[in-house]
């Protein structure tokens, strides 16, 4: 009988220690409590000023008619031509602004601004979740140069563990296949060390703040 190779032993001995059961000489170590201090100010101010830190641009609205007026005046300003959003409600804004709104993505080349939902807005890191049961799909999150956000008050929570909760909550368990936290526009600086603005999504993220739950 040939002698066992190198690797055969290298596995028996893993099988052999999966089949061993830890123990764990840190049983007092409190794993369930946060380790970050509660947040004193109102999450709205928080968020604001986080998502500020990283890169992005945060609009507050009292209510709709306040939320049409500055998108009017974003879109106006930056002379879009063509405004992408699979929202039906989003589409209604759009209209009462009288701004076409695209959605067929089918051309991702064509896709330079989008306006979505989010599922929660994390006030502690500036963060937007979104996720693939939203009416927006996956692309428009991602391929536009300029991603937009409409958000209501109720959304914003204090951290990453309160936002996944209220998601689990609003699908009662059934949870989206894809879930994603957006922190700021898309950057990176692995080449080089050189910061590239857009290199794995939008240059630039606005998020619009209303009292109203307007997309709800």
């Amino acid at each position: 009988m040939k002698d066992t190779t190198s690797k055969e032993q290298i596995l028996k001995r893993i099988r052999n220690a999966n089949m061993q059961e830890a123990v764990n000489p840190y049983t007092d170590v409190d794993l369930k409590s946060s380790i970050y201090n509660e947040v004193e100010d109102d999450l709205e101010i928080v968020f604001a000023e986080e998502l500020n830190k990283v890169g992005g641009h945060f609009v507050y609205c009292i209510d709709k008619n306040e939320l049409e007026l500055n998108l009017k005046r974003l879109i106006e300003s930056q002379k879009w031509d063509k405004v992408y959003t699979k929202n039906h409600k989003i589409k209604k804004i759009l209209s009462n602004i009288e701004c076409k709104a695209l959605s067929n993505t089918s051309d991702m080349s064509e896709i330079k601004v989008s306006i979505t939902s989010c599922e929660a807005l994390v006030a502690r890191l500036g963060s937007v979740i979104v996720s693939a049961k939203q009416e927006s799909g996956r692309r428009l999150n991602f391929i536009p140069d300029t991603h937009v956000v409409i958000a209501s008050r109720t959304q914003i929570k204090a951290n990453i563990k309160e936002a996944l909760n209220s998601i689990k909550e609003k699908y009662e368990g059934n949870n989206p296949s894809m879930i994603t936290m957006i922190t700021g526009p898309s950057r990176t600086a692995d080449i080089e060390k050189t910061l590239v603005m857009g290199a794995h999504g939008p240059r630039s993220l606005i998020v619009f703040l209303t009292e109203d739950e307007l997309l709800n």
